[in-house]
């Protein structure tokens, strides 16, 4: 039983598989924190787990100086009442006042996981799965309620938290700040990883030991961003990959978030996690409620590794919806790269017939094919077919891609407009602005207001006549631009701090419209690349474009940081031409495919400027990818070698059956070195009774040999006239195949 409570002390034990988290009602009603960490047995009291002294501190209690919230570890802490660390929720009153007294007043089992309105969220397929609590507190005075739902899952080691907050009087109250969940730790031993960076270079992983003071890492963009993800994670400093404590956090939400940890004069240490406060607030009427975000906490003591394997096991099964939760995913062709803006149907069908000869099975046409959309000035907004590029429509031209045998897909970015659309002169109050201010212009676009349900409407009418009239299968759903002048035509005055989570709510409600209308559909998240790559948007859209820049060398990092949280069924990862148009590298087209195999696998370049020989490659990476990619979207997958650490030369991951039977390796070089020494690579995840063949390796190994001792690499290029030269050099790669002695030998190397 996951849920464990002593009914008069009112104590309250969650345990996952080898997680407990416990917690208590305090003495005056409120809720204390008393232990997060690796699982305990259960026992009738925990009470001496909650350290009380008298200090030179406010008290709360009058009759015992020793009960002040500045000192104790709560569980959902308020503002202004002898706690001085920032609080995880603050309400407005009336009156002007900012004090709230949340008490207890009773709790509620309930078997599986309720789901969370308006919003993304985990999920149970059976009741068994999962149990949920949920704690019903009641401020008297305002006249408001506060529950905090915790949903444990049988066989994970993972806690889901939210809050939702009722005005159950006839007065508005305003809400200034309503964070998912808070976390007192009794300690700051720890270092804090996220994954931070920029358009082109997103999801790096960055660490720092934990100070005295607040360390955050937030987004007021109107999306999750590029910059920071909606994801942190606090571990002791010696923890490694596959050893040692970590605890992770991560928001399933897609719009501005806040991500802290402070560490407070006593050197303990709080974690909030939310809807970013700044410039937020929410008219609570009588009658209505607000519901939060949902945070998922993750446990592990065995390294970083396991942390994110439970991370992408829940989100792949139990974030991740629909049809393509758990189908292979097509080899696409997107013609992005190989065209841009100028392309007619000839191009494209010549661009379809080469890439299906190679075994491409899903042809995607991104931007340009609308309005009189011949660069990125115009036309967003106006989703009619340019009749110029494609004077058969687009049915027309769709059929004849599935007659090829091929899968169709189709970009759109429907939360954007263009000045120069019909739809901008016709509806120019449909965009997100100030009155009297000017437009910031981002990509020579403007952001259409979502707040408004008759934007929503009709965006979908249009997309949703496109997908009825013809064949398409796949929607790449672009977003470019962050949010600037922020505000609503259709709002009050007192409401135009709430536009950015109304946005989110409007996209989220699009998408599940058309998901509802549309279930074959696979749809794909891209925001400029990886700028709103974030559990929001996988329960929408099972896969997304991880980053704009699709330099093999430059993915490494970018893949290697994303897996931190996200599984790779979720992570387009496509090969390029080169030199790579974002970075004018040149690396060869194994090593482009190498990197990209660990992923949702396709091809972003012109076919028909291929050479035969680099042709019947590509149909060689399509066919192997064919073979492995159950294995490659859906296996267990491990860190290597980080291209974050020693010098970021080396990166190294592979990727290992549920039997264990079949794994796959990826090694990745980034400059050659002269006359290097013999290095061994240590792999991870295997049987070690398991004997297995290993491609490019004469020889037979058993599992504990390759994790103990490892798998010998070739030296490369040693300065002498023979051998190695051509796996040396820059940029290099290979791809080592493990099968089982009894499930036959690979053939990738």
């Amino acid at each position: 039983m996951p849920v464990m409570m002593n009914k008069d002390l009112l104590q309250f034990h969650l345990q996952g598989q080898n997680v407990s988290y416990i917690f208590h009602v305090m003495e005056n009603g409120q809720l204390g924190q008393l232990y997060y960490g690796k699982k305990l047995r259960d026992r009738a009291d925990f009470s001496h787990l909650s350290k009380r002294e008298t200090r030179v501190a406010s008290s709360y209690i009058e009759e015992d100086p020793s009960f002040s919230l500045d000192l104790i570890k709560q569980e959902y802490p308020g503002y202004g009442t002898s706690d001085y660390r920032e609080p995880a929720f603050q309400i407005q009153q009336p009156d002007g006042s900012r004090i709230s007294n949340f008490t207890y007043r009773s709790f509620e089992l309930v078997k599986g996981k309720p789901e969370l309105p308006s919003l993304p969220a985990t999920y149970v397929e059976k009741e068994d799965e999962a149990e949920t609590l949920l704690i019903y507190l009641e401020d008297a005075y305002t006249n408001l309620a506060l529950t905090l739902m915790y949903t444990v899952y049988h066989d994970r080691d993972v806690i889901v938290r939210s809050s939702s907050f009722k005005n159950n009087g006839d007065l508005t109250h305003e809400i200034k700040r309503a964070h998912s969940a808070s976390v007192d730790f009794p300690d700051a031993d720890y270092e804090m990883l996220q994954l931070s960076g920029s358009w082109s270079r997103e999801r790096h992983i960055h660490e720092r030991r934990l100070m005295p003071g607040v360390q955050s890492i937030q987004s007021t963009r109107g999306t999750s961003s590029s910059q920071h993800n909606p994801f942190l994670a606090l571990k002791r400093p010696m923890t490694t990959e596959h050893n040692g404590e970590v605890y992770g956090f991560s928001l399933v939400y897609s719009g501005n978030f806040s991500a802290q940890v402070e560490v407070d004069h006593y050197h303990t240490s709080r974690v909030t996690m939310g809807i970013n406060p700044f410039d937020f607030s929410w008219k609570l009427n009588g009658g209505e409620h607000f519901q939060t975000p949902e945070v998922v906490m993750a446990y592990s003591h065995n390294g970083i590794n396991e942390l994110s394997r439970t991370y992408h096991e829940l989100y792949r099964s139990r974030l991740a919806r629909g049809v393509w939760r758990d189908t292979e995913r097509p080899v696409l062709l997107n013609n992005w790269e190989a065209t841009y803006f100028d392309f007619d149907e000839d191009k494209l069908l010549n661009i379809a017939r080469k890439a299906k000869k190679t075994g491409v099975e899903l042809f995607v046409l991104d931007d340009g094919w609308f309005g009189k959309r011949n660069d990125d000035k115009t036309s967003l907004g106006d989703w009619f077919v340019d009749s110029a590029k494609l004077p058969n429509g687009l049915p027309t031209l769709v059929r004849q891609i599935n007659d090829l045998g091929m899968m169709f897909g189709l970009w759109f970015e429907p939360e954007m407009i263009s000045k120069e659309s019909e739809l901008y002169r016709k509806h120019p109050e449909w965009v997100i602005q100030v009155p009297g201010r000017s437009h910031s212009i981002g990509r020579h676009q403007l952001i259409l207001d979502f707040t408004n349900s008759e934007v929503v409407d009709y965006i979908y009418e249009r997309m949703a006549g496109l997908l009825t009239e013809s064949n398409i299968e796949y929607v790449k759903w672009d977003m470019n631009r962050y949010m600037t002048e922020v505000g609503s035509l259709q709002l009050h005055s007192d409401q135009q701090a709430e536009v950015p989570h109304r946005y989110i709510l409007g996209v989220y409600d699009l998408y599940e419209r058309l998901i509802a209308a549309f279930p074959h559909v696979l749809f794909e998240s891209c925001a400029s690349g990886g700028a709103r790559f974030d559990p929001g948007m996988l329960y929408y859209a099972p896969q997304g474009w991880t980053s704009d820049d699709t330099d093999a060398i430059e993915r490494l990092s970018i893949q290697y940081g994303t897996s931190m949280v996200y599984p790779l069924s979720s992570m387009g990862a496509h090969v390029s031409a080169v030199p790579n148009h974002q970075v004018k590298r040149i690396t060869t087209l194994d090593t482009r495919a190498n990197v990209a195999y660990f992923g949702a696998f396709g091809y972003e370049l012109d076919v028909t400027k291929m050479s035969d020989d680099e042709l019947n490659q590509m149909e060689h990476q399509i066919d192997w990818y064919k073979e492995n990619r159950t294995l490659l979207q859906y296996g267990t997958f491990f860190r290597l070698l980080s291209p974050f650490q020693n010098g970021g030369n080396e990166t190294s991951w592979m990727v290992v059956s549920q039997d264990q039977k079949k794994a796959i390796v990826g090694y990745y070089q980034v400059l050659a070195e002269p006359n290097p020494g013999f290095k061994r690579l240590l792999l991870h995840g295997l049987d070690k009774e398991q004997e297995y063949c290993v491609s490019g390796y004469k020889e037979t190994f058993f599992g504990d040999e390759l994790m103990s001792a490892g798998l010998q690499l070739s030296s490369g290029y040693d300065g002498s006239q023979t051998g190695g030269l051509e796996e040396s050099g820059d940029y290099s790669s290979h791809v080592f195949v493990l099968t089982g002695v009894d499930q036959g030998r690979g053939d990738k190397s």
